[in-house]
């Protein structure tokens, strides 16, 4: 009897220690409020190399509002749709400070700005001042907005990442938050043509990816308790977990020979 019950309480023990192995140890609370990155903290001297991508950047920002202001207040005109003459509104606003930040830029680093939209935004625009109904011109104005934000969307963060210059950086994080908001407005009209949009390209093989071999680092990073290279946590948790499990079945085995 007194057996048994010693088993039952082993098994017991070994499922709780188990269980609390593989449950998340993440605590269930309200979702955390997103920080906004503080732009006045970032110096604005135009002190720094100004790069070949510095200049087409801060030429492109221009470029964005010099089509995307008219668009906007197209669409807070022609739009019989409430949201979307909201979004225009708004977005031409910001668009106007925006243009304020970057022809600010470019004057204390002498970066001669274009006066009008390029070719492929007139084009744009005309499509939109020849819409055949509102309806059409929602979907043009809402999807030609929205891949052009997209496609803006991954150079910024490069410019951000990499540039030298100080005023470019501020202005770079500065558009990032004024793209961000305007793609989010956007999707807000729920008509975005989101198949129509270019997918990102396939990952690649991270450089050196491939088999982890044993060596000394692994050794040390297990003694340390740390993780080893290459080795997630669920599958450490995996591998102990049915280590567990075999030696539940063995414990029982041992005690019912006894």
């Amino acid at each position: 009897m007194k057996t048994r019950r010693s088993s039952r309480w082993l098994v017991g023990t070994l499922a709780l220690s188990l269980a609390f192995m593989v449950t998340p140890t993440g605590v269930a609370h309200a979702e955390e409020p997103v920080p906004v990155p503080p732009s006045n903290m970032l110096t604005d001297k135009g002190t720094g190399t100004v790069s070949a991508a510095d200049r087409d950047f801060v030429i492109k920002v221009r470029l964005a509002g010099l089509w995307e202001v008219p668009a906007g207040n197209m669409a807070a005109e022609k739009s019989e749709n409430e949201t979307v003459r909201k979004v225009g509104a708004e977005i031409a606003k910001q668009h106007v400070a925006l243009d304020n930040l970057d022809r600010a830029v470019a004057k204390k680093l002498g970066i001669s700005l274009p006066n009008k939209p390029n070719g492929d935004q007139e084009v744009w625009l005309n499509e939109m001042r020849t819409a055949a109904t509102p309806q059409e011109f929602d979907q043009i104005f809402i999807d030609r907005l929205r891949a052009a934000h997209g496609k803006i969307f991954p150079a910024i963060g490069t410019i951000r990442a990499t540039t030298r210059n100080d005023s470019v950086r501020k202005l770079a994080q500065q558009t990032n938050q004024f793209v961000a908001t305007h793609m989010t407005l956007l999707e807000s009209s729920g008509i975005v043509d989101y198949a129509a949009l270019p997918t990102a390209p396939a990952p690649g093989a991270a450089p050196g990816q491939g088999p982890v071999p044993i060596d000394n680092q692994m050794l040390v990073a297990a003694e340390r308790g740390e993780n080893m290279p290459g080795l997630s946590n669920t599958v450490i948790l995996l591998v102990l977990a049915a280590a567990l499990v075999v030696g539940v079945v063995t414990t029982m085995r041992i005690f019912r020979a006894r």
